[in-house]
C-alpha cells in the first residue's frame, strides 16, 4: 500500500530470502499519495516487479476511504466498533486478486501487512478472518489442490504499532517515503485513525 505496514513485510520476506513482486491497487481511495508511495519503496526496496491494479471500489462507496460525502473520523479508535474507513470487501477483493498473481507466478506465499492490534476494528484484519481464507484460498487454486497452496503470511498480525517501527528502523526501510495517513495533504493529517495510530 506505501504505508508502513506493507513495507515492513515486504522486508522482512526480503531478508528471509524471498523474491518479493510488491502488488499494489488503485480503487478509487481518496487520493494517490499511497500508490506514489508504493512506488518509491518498490524502487528502493529492488523488488522484483511491482503492479498497481485498478479497481474502483467508489461505486457503492459505503467507506469513508471511497465516498468523499463522508468524513475521515478523527477522534481515535472506538473500542467494538468498526471505522467508516472500513472498507466493504477490500482485503477480500485484495488477497483474491494476490493469489491469483502467486499462482501466476510461481509463488509460495502472499505477504500481507495486516495488522489485528491496531486495526482490530477492520473484520478483515483478523486471526479468524484469515485461517479461514487459507482454508478458502487451499480449497480454490489447482497448487492448493495439490497440496502446494500459497501460504498467507502476515508477519505482522499481532505486533504493536511500535514493534513494527522498531523493526523498519532495523530493516532501514526510508520510513519518510512512506504514507498511511487517510488524507492526501502535502504532510500527514496527524488526525486520522491512521495519524494516531
Amino acid at each position: 500500500s506505501g504505508g508502513i505496514d506493507s513495507a515492513t513485510a515486504a522486508c522482512i520476506a526480503i531478508e528471509a530470502g524471498q523474491k518479493v513482486i510488491g502488488l499494489s491497487f488503485d480503487y478509487g481511495q481518496r487520493h494517490l499519495k499511497e500508490l506514489r508511495a508504493a512506488e518509491v519503496l518498490a524502487k528502493d526496496l529492488n523488488l522484483e516487479d511491482h503492479l498497481t491494479i485498478k479497481i474502483d471500489l467508489t461505486s457503492w462507496g459505503g467507506s469513508s476511504l471511497t465516498d468523499t460525502s463522508q468524513k475521515i473520523p478523527t477522534k481515535g479508535i472506538q473500542k467494538n466498533i468498526i471505522p467508516n474507513t472500513y472498507v466493504p470487501g477490500r482485503n477480500t477483493i485484495f488477497i483474491a486478486i494476490g493469489l491469483s498473481l502467486a499462482e501466476a507466478r510461481g509463488a509460495n506465499r502472499l505477504a500481507l501487512g495486516i495488522n489485528a492490534m491496531d486495526y482490530s476494528g477492520y473484520p478483515d484484519c483478523r486471526p479468524d478472518y484469515l485461517k479461514a481464507y487459507q482454508e478458502l484460498a487451499n480449497l480454490s487454486s489447482r497448487v492448493g489442490r495439490e497440496g502446494k497452496g500459497i501460504k498467507l503470511w502476515a508477519p505482522l498480525l499481532d505486533w504493536t504499532k511500535t514493534k513494527i517501527f522498531t523493526e523498519a528502523i532495523r530493516l532501514n526501510i526510508p520510513i519518510a517515503k512512506t504514507w498511511s495517513c487517510y488524507q492526501g495533504e502535502i504532510k500527514p493529517c496527524g488526525k486520522c485513525d491512521s495519524c494516531r495510530i
